[in-house]
């Protein structure tokens, strides 16, 4: 049974990882190189190289890839490392031997369904278990050495500098539909990856916890941790145990839970924050109704 399992698994991040092949290759062949626009990342470092010394970005992009995915076997893991090889290779040689047509010479659209094509590649590559672009290992490096750092605060660096040398060697314009072709990439990615039902955890402290574990189990239809802790209070720090709730929901459910909860006991204490995704449980089961 393991070996249909991983044989399953296998054919999804294989046909994910071409589909991501075929689409990157498509937002740069199909829109972006005709009118000399770039992106963002190590793919837009290649590009701005490829513009300035005409050298094939087939050749540019593994090159400059590289040392990333050996920071990728390093800090990650083989496997990882060996489909990031596959898929930019893949991507290599789709851009060397693929013929895509030259979609609409309108720059506007070029960098917003250049950045769509380049993002989706991106993300469903990384759905697959691989990348088309280093940037983020790199990224994530530098925050493990300097720990004031956020990685989108590196890549957001990264990206400024590019740019910059877009804007000076390419000219302004191009820059700035440069930036628009990276913003519409990003959201792309972010969509691909995380889903169009992003998740919402709910940390619940109140008296009636009881109650409010039953109404979100019997009447949500959704599973709930309970978290045994003691609350602290008073100038002198006095402490009382406390039970909390844990749950975890759609973003289209919050709304709901706090009505539910508020009608319960208005004086709970509620804090939510976002997650990117989740496994098990029944929160992807079934939909609120």
């Amino acid at each position: 049974m393991s070996n249909v399992f991983s044989w399953k698994n296998l054919l999804k991040d294989t046909l994910l990882v071409t589909a991501g092949v075929l689409s990157a290759g498509m937002g740069l062949k199909g829109f972006l190189l005709s009118s000399h626009f770039i992106d963002g990342g190590v793919t837009g470092i290649s590009m701005l190289i490829s513009s300035l010394f005409n050298i094939p970005l087939a050749i540019l992009i593994p090159i400059i890839n590289i040392p990333f995915i050996f920071i990728g076997y390093r800090q990650i893991s083989l496997i990882f490392a060996i489909k990031s090889c596959i898929a930019i290779a893949g991507l290599a040689i789709c851009l060397s031997l693929m013929h895509y047509p030259d979609v609409t010479p309108d720059p506007l659209l070029t960098a917003i369904f250049g950045g769509f094509f380049i993002g989706a590649g991106i993300g469903l590559a990384m759905r697959g278990g691989a990348v088309l672009d280093g940037t983020e290992i790199a990224a994530v490096l530098i925050t493990r050495r300097i720990s004031w750092l956020r990685v989108g605060d590196v890549i957001l660096l990264f990206n400024i500098v590019i740019f910059t040398a877009a804007a000076y060697f390419l000219g302004v314009n191009v820059a700035l539909y440069s930036i628009l072709t990276y913003f519409a990439a990003a959201k792309t990615i972010d969509f691909i990856v995380h889903g169009l039902e992003e998740y919402t955890a709910v940390i619940i402290v109140s008296e009636k916890h009881e109650e409010i574990h039953q109404m979100i189990t019997e009447k949500l239809k959704r599973g709930v941790t309970v978290l045994n802790s003691e609350k602290g209070y008073g100038k002198r720090g006095s402490t009382k145990k406390q039970n909390v709730l844990y749950s975890v929901v759609t973003r289209l459910e919050v709304s709901r839970l706090r009505d539910e909860i508020a009608h319960i006991d208005p004086q709970a204490f509620i804090v939510q924050h976002g997650v990117d995704d989740t496994r098990g449980g029944i929160v992807k089961q079934r939909a609120l109704h």
